[in-house]
């Protein structure tokens, strides 16, 4: 059943993440400044400052400091968020891997920027991908809206899978872009997110010492541990179903659970990516579709847990054309995902919007034709 009481505001995709942190209610947030995630956590401040929020908000001097902050703080049982982009994130990178080998459930928004070097703060999605294999949960947002919602979302999602959770937006094409978001009452958010359980089993408990990540007794228990974080990720895939039902259920917006489906009825090619820029995509697919080609288009709204059955479903199609927004030495990295599931002889992969070059709808449209009627498997635009 919709929600009453909506509020319809504008707000940018920083703002909307900022917001739906506040509506959560963390007991924790760690803040450390970097462009263009910076007003996540001003925005944060302003908050607590005017007790709209009650949480600690800690000011730390660099981003491995903050992810360490939310990690002892969610291993203590609090809720907790942090923000970065870009260089800060790989700041945190040895972090990254304590807190998911910890299991620790941390929402962390990840507002995506291109690598130096030359130093550029514009959109690309090497830096979040980069993440992929650290056993955190990663989610892509398409839309401000998405943006919102997916982070509401994410904090359940790493509560009952104890994974952290990493919320990607796209850096200015939607942190910084206004749009149209509702909000929904803060007790339809509270219904949906309960506060954490004061006595859920990581919590570390004054006057009960443990040690954590010292050298174990028997190599096979890490063993274990690591077998332990990849099933996790296989129970993640059912609970994003489900909480995305649950939360369509209160506010009216479900997405599909791991991917969104557009167009794919009937069609004999599919287009994959993520991101804000999927909305000149979809543009792109209404246009082919006007001319005849029979396309359609599947948006990856989490990479990890990888959505492997949903690509799968699309094996019978005559080919499925993969954009990336990040470029390795190998090719694009959704592209080699991509073609892991379906084969190399499936797969097209466009790599383009790179560095923050602008790639709009009829540039998406030229691609999809091309890559159709093309033989390339690698087409660097």
């Amino acid at each position: 059943m919709r929600a009453l009481a909506v509020l319809k505001t504008a707000l940018t995709g920083n703002y909307a993440v900022a917001h739906a942190v506040k509506m959560a209610r963390p007991h924790v947030i760690a803040a450390y400044p970097i462009t263009p995630q910076t007003t996540i956590v001003e925005k944060l401040s302003e908050f607590v400052e005017r007790g709209e929020l009650k949480a600690s908000f800690v000011n730390v001097e660099s981003e491995f400091s903050a992810l360490a902050v939310v990690y002892g703080a969610a291993m203590a049982g609090a809720r907790s968020f942090t923000a970065t982009s870009s260089h800060g994130l790989f700041y945190m990178y040895e972090m990254l891997w304590w807190a998911a080998g910890s299991r620790a459930p941390i929402v962390m928004a990840v507002v995506t920027r291109t690598i130096g070097p030359p130093w550029n703060i514009h959109d690309e999605h090497n830096d979040i991908l980069a993440i992929r294999d650290s056993g955190w949960a990663i989610a892509m947002a398409s839309s401000v809206q998405e943006a919102f919602d997916l982070t509401v979302q994410a904090f359940k999602l790493a509560e009952r899978a104890y994974v952290p959770v990493a919320v990607g937006l796209d850096g200015f094409v939607l942190s910084h872009t206004v749009e149209t978001v509702e909000l929904p009452p803060q007790e339809v958010v509270d219904k949906f997110l309960p506060p954490r359980n004061p006595d859920l089993p990581l919590r570390l408990r004054p006057g009960e010492p443990i040690a954590m990540g010292n050298l174990p007794s028997d190599d096979r228990i890490h063993a274990e541990h690591l077998k332990n974080i990849y099933k996790a990720h296989q129970e993640a895939k059912k609970l994003v179903k489900e909480i995305d039902s649950e939360y369509g259920e209160l506010t009216g917006r479900e997405y599909g659970g791991l991917v969104e489906r557009f167009e794919l009825e009937g069609a004999k090619y599919a287009v994959i990516c993520m991101g804000a820029w999927c909305g000149d995509a979809k543009e792109a697919v209404k246009s082919l579709r006007r001319e005849g080609v029979p396309v359609g288009l599947m948006r990856l709204r989490f990479v990890r847990p990888f959505p492997d059955e949903e690509v799968e479903a699309l094996s019978d199609l005559d080919k499925v054309v993969v954009f990336d927004r990040d470029i390795t030495p190998a090719g694009g990295i959704l592209g080699r995902e991509v073609a892991s599931v379906l084969g190399r002889d499936k797969v097209v992969n466009v790599v383009a919007g790179l560095a923050g070059v602008d790639f709009k709808a009829e540039e998406f449209r030229k691609a999809v034709k091309h890559a159709i009627e093309g033989e390339e498997r690698l087409m660097l635009l």
